[in-house]
C-alpha cells in the first residue's frame, strides 16, 4: 500500500477512530466517577477540580500553538464562552453526576442515549442539519438515530436472564448498593436535563468555532469559565462546608485528572475537530456506545453479569449507529467538496464559509447541512 493510500485510509477513518476512543474514554471516566462518589466524593467541587486540571494543562498549550491563529476575541464570543462554560462544564456536569449518585454508571449512560435525538432536533430546528425528507440518505438517518434509541431502552428495561461469558471476571472489585424507584426517577430527571443541556452545549460550540476557529483556545477558554463558573455555584449552594474541597491520594483525585484531562480538555477538542468534519450530529451519534462499553467493562473487570437484554440493546445501537454513520457518508460523497489528497497534505485550507460542516467542530461540508 503506497504511502499517499494510507494517508487517504487515515483521513477517512479518522473521525470514526476519534470518536471511538471518545466514547471508551467516557466508559472508563463514568466507572472511575461512580467509584469516587461511592467515597465520598462532592459531585460540585468534582466539577471545579476537573474543569481547573484542564485549563491548567490545555491553556499554556494553547497560547503558544495558535498564537498566530487565534482571532480576536469579541463580546460575541466572550459571552457565547461564558454560556458554554455554564452548559456543559456546570450545569451538564453536575446534574449527570448527582444523577449518577442516585442511580449506576450503567443506568446513568443508558440514558445519555436521549443525546443524539435532541442534538438532531435542535440542530434540524436551527437549520444547522438540513434534513430532505424524500432523501433515502436523510431518511436512513432519522432511522439509525431512532434505532439507537430504540436499543439503549431496550438495554434500560429489558432484562432477561443472565448471561455469563468466558471473559467474566468472577472476583467483585466494586459493589452497587441498590437502587429505589424514587432514586431512579430522580437520577433521570436530573440526567435528561443534564442531556439537553449537553445537547445545547454541542450546538453552541460548533456555531461558535465558526467565528473562532480555534479549537484548544476555545477548549481552554471553556474549561477555564466553567472552572469560575463552578466555584461560584459550590461556594453557593454548600456555603461554609469547607471540608468538601479536601482531596488526598485516592481514587477521587485520578478521578478529577483523568476527567480533567481526557473528558474534559481532550473531548471537548476532539468534538469539535470531528464536529467541522461531519457535523454535531455525527458526534451525538456515537454515545450509545459508551453504554455498550461500559457493558463490556463491567463484565469484565467488576464481575457484572450481563443479561439478554444488555445483549440484545447493544445489537440494536450497533446496527442504529450503522445506519446514521451510513446516512452521513453517503451525504459526503453525494455533495462532492471533499478536498483533495494534495490539499490535505500541503495544508490548503477553504474559506470557512465552505469548510464548515455547520460550524467549526472539524473538517468538511455535508450535504445535509446548510452552508452559509
Amino acid at each position: 500500500m503506497s504511502k499517499e493510500s494510507i494517508k487517504g485510509l487515515y483521513a477517512r477513518t479518522k473521525p470514526f477512530m476519534f470518536m471511538i476512543f471518545l466514547q471508551t474514554s467516557y466508559a472508563v471516566g463514568s466507572l472511575v466517577t461512580k467509584s469516587a462518589l461511592n467515597k465520598g466524593l462532592n459531585h460540585y467541587t468534582f466539577a471545579v477540580y476537573r474543569n481547573a486540571i484542564a485549563a491548567l494543562f490545555f491553556g499554556p498549550l494553547a497560547f503558544f500553538t495558535e498564537r498566530k491563529a487565534r482571532p480576536k476575541m469579541t463580546v460575541s464570543i466572550f459571552l457565547k464562552i461564558i454560556l458554554l462554560g455554564l452548559l456543559e462544564p456546570v450545569i451538564d456536569q453536575n446534574l449527570f453526576y448527582a444523577g449518577m449518585k442516585s442511580t449506576t454508571a450503567t443506568f446513568a449512560s443508558a440514558m445519555c442515549n436521549i443525546l443524539p435525538a435532541i442534538t438532531f432536533v435542535m440542530a434540524w430546528m436551527l437549520r444547522l442539519e438540513k434534513v430532505k425528507m424524500k432523501s433515502l440518505h436523510s431518511q436512513v438517518k432519522i432511522i439509525g438515530t431512532l434505532v439507537t434509541i430504540g436499543g439503549a431502552m431496550i438495554m434500560t428495561l429489558i432484562r432477561g436472564p443472565k448471561v455469563q461469558f468466558p471473559w467474566t471476571n468472577n472476583h467483585t472489585l466494586h459493589h452497587e448498593s441498590p437502587v429505589n424507584t424514587q432514586d431512579q426517577i430522580k437520577g433521570s430527571l436530573m440526567i435528561t436535563v443534564g442531556c439537553i443541556s449537553w445537547a445545547s452545549f454541542v450546538i453552541l460550540q460548533a456555531v461558535t468555532l465558526k467565528s473562532y476557529p480555534a479549537d484548544l483556545s476555545l477548549t481552554s477558554l471553556v474549561c477555564m469559565m466553567g472552572t469560575l463558573e463552578g466555584s461560584i455555584l459550590t461556594l453557593v449552594v454548600e456555603k461554609a462546608n469547607t471540608s468538601i474541597w479536601s482531596i488526598n491520594w485516592n481514587i477521587k483525585l485520578f478521578a478529577a485528572i483523568y476527567n480533567g484531562l481526557v473528558c474534559s480538555g481532550f473531548a471537548y477538542y476532539i468534538s469539535g475537530v470531528v464536529m467541522q468534519d461531519r457535523g454535531p450530529v455525527f458526534v451525538t451519534a456515537f454515545n450509545p456506545l459508551s453504554m455498550v462499553i461500559i457493558s463490556m467493562l463491567e463484565s469484565s473487570f467488576l464481575a457484572e453479569k450481563l443479561n439478554l437484554g444488555n445483549i440484545v440493546g447493544a445489537i440494536v445501537i450497533v446496527l442504529g449507529l450503522y445506519l446514521v454513520i451510513w446516512g452521513k457518508s453517503k451525504d459526503q460523497k453525494q455533495q462532492g467538496h471533499e478536498p483533495s489528497l494534495n490539499q490535505q497534505e500541503n495544508g490548503m485550507k477553504r474559506p470557512i464559509k465552505h469548510n464548515v460542516d455547520v460550524i467549526n467542530s472539524h473538517g468538511k461540508p455535508s450535504s445535509d447541512v446548510e452552508v452559509v
